[in-house]
């Protein structure tokens, strides 16, 4: 969208389409947010040997379709409704069943059914994971921390997402082990995140609805002409992006967990 003004990149911005969790139309305009470690590679090498999944916040299936062959019983919960058909439409041709959750601390599958939980960006309900993981069973998550994206709350003058430091690698660690769940690998990073023009920024903002809730371009229409203007001088906007990953398996031992 080389060449395009304010009016034209935010107009488009806000006519493009965001169901499911496709950031396809962002390609070449946004760059970065990705830590070091592959959390594809790392889920593909827990489903070797299991014959139950379940991937948590699914968004529209778009990473779970290509981890590939996938479990013999697999199901997928969601919680956003625009996302179910979505979701549907790419998973029930490959065997999947597609749950709606629209509580996302109660997952709807029965005690100890599950061999491997997956769970990439979505709420960790870490007493429910627990108890629809089978003893010996493991976890996957990676999860956005509390200061992702920050930097376009400050610049945009809105209120943070999130309290700092309230979701962070040590703080999903010890939710995880109070559940009775063992973390057996844990990573973090502030990865940058690079946006290349005002509409990739406000198409973002939309996607991630949750980073400033009330956004609109009309209401913050002085601090993105402002964005603006900063990347067309300096060619891209950076920010720092936040990521943590925690593999942790439930002990096939029968404690319980810790008491609230």
């Amino acid at each position: 969208m080389v060449g395009s003004g304010y009016e034209e990149l935010v107009a488009a911005a806000m006519a493009a389409p965001v169901g499911g969790w496709d950031f396809g139309a962002l390609a070449g305009r946004v760059r970065g947010s990705d830590p070091s470690w592959s959390y594809r590679r790392a889920a593909r090498a827990r489903l070797d040997g299991a014959e139950r999944l379940l991937d948590i916040d699914t968004g529209g299936g778009e990473l779970l379709s290509g981890l590939g062959p996938l479990p013999r019983h697999t199901w997928a919960t969601e919680g956003w409704p625009p996302n179910l058909p979505v979701a549907r439409a790419r998973l029930e041709p490959l065997g999947v069943t597609v749950l709606p959750a629209p509580d996302s601390g109660i997952l709807p599958l029965p005690d100890a059914s599950v061999d491997v939980v997956l769970n990439r960006h979505g709420r960790l309900a870490a007493r429910e994971i627990r108890r629809v993981l089978r003893p010996g069973g493991t976890l996957l998550t990676q999860q956005v921390g509390s200061e992702d994206c920050a930097g376009l709350n400050d610049l945009l003058g809105a209120p943070p997402a999130h309290p700092p430091g309230s979701w962070t690698l040590d703080t999903a660690r010890a939710a995880l082990a109070d559940a009775g769940l063992e973390p057996v690998l844990a990573q973090e990073e502030y990865p940058v995140l690079s946006f290349h023009d005002i509409g990739a920024v406000v198409h973002h903002l939309r996607l991630v609805a949750w980073q400033i809730p009330d956004f609109g371009p009309g209401r913050y229409d002085a601090a993105l002409r402002r964005l603006d203007h900063t990347i067309r001088a300096q060619g891209r906007l950076d920010v720092r992006a936040h990521r943590f990953l925690i593999a942790a398996d439930r002990s096939r031992s029968p404690s319980a967990p810790r008491s609230a």
